[in-house]
């Protein structure tokens, strides 16, 4: 297991290669589609982030509300293709770190390779799991959305696989070639 901090250099970030199976620690982001939609709408209205996405990592997940003395409630990934449209832009101004489930769009494989960033699968299913690795959890902007705000978690060794790698090599692709030989 490869242990990371957040932020990611360049050079850790094109020395992960797909299918390795990482540990991150660090403060990174939280949003969903409502958010997305939101900051895609400050960029194209040239208005100040509500975080320097600069080097950061944005985890694709709602979640539910915390119970007493929790600090976060279940925080399982969501399909990340939902925001594949709004992605591109956070790349273009240094976002470097995706993390959520599923398949990207090939628009999202060629910028993740040209703005040297990765995008790591966290598992479904697993939301009350993952939360274990949430160790605080605060909204930073758009409260109105609920479980789409967007909030800064404090993270401490959240299990992930680098789905898709710096160089494009795409793991979904990588396994249906080794495992679904026609």
């Amino acid at each position: 297991m490869i242990k990371l901090n957040m932020s990611l250099s360049n050079e850790e970030i094109i020395k992960l290669r797909c299918g390795d199976v990482v540990s991150l620690s660090g403060t990174i982001y939280t949003a969903r589609d409502a958010a997305h939609k939101r900051l895609i709408e400050t960029i194209e209205r040239k208005e100040k982030m509500p975080f320097d996405i600069c080097g950061q990592a944005i985890y694709y997940v709602g979640p539910t509300p915390n119970k007493p003395n929790e600090v976060i409630g279940s925080a399982g990934p969501t399909t990340s293709y939902r925001m594949d449209d709004l992605t591109i832009p956070l790349l273009e101004r240094g976002l470097k770190v995706m993390i959520g489930k599923g398949k990207r769009s090939e628009a999202v494989i060629e910028g993740i390779k040209k703005h040297k960033a990765v995008y790591f699968a966290a598992i479904g299913g697993a939301g009350a799991y993952i939360s274990n690795s949430i160790k605080s959890c605060e909204v930073i902007a758009y409260d109105d959305l609920g479980a789409e705000a967007i909030r800064r978690l404090e993270i401490e060794d959240l299990q992930l696989i680098v789905a898709i790698d710096s160089y494009g090599e795409n793991i979904y692709e990588k396994g249906r070639r080794l495992y679904c030989k026609r």
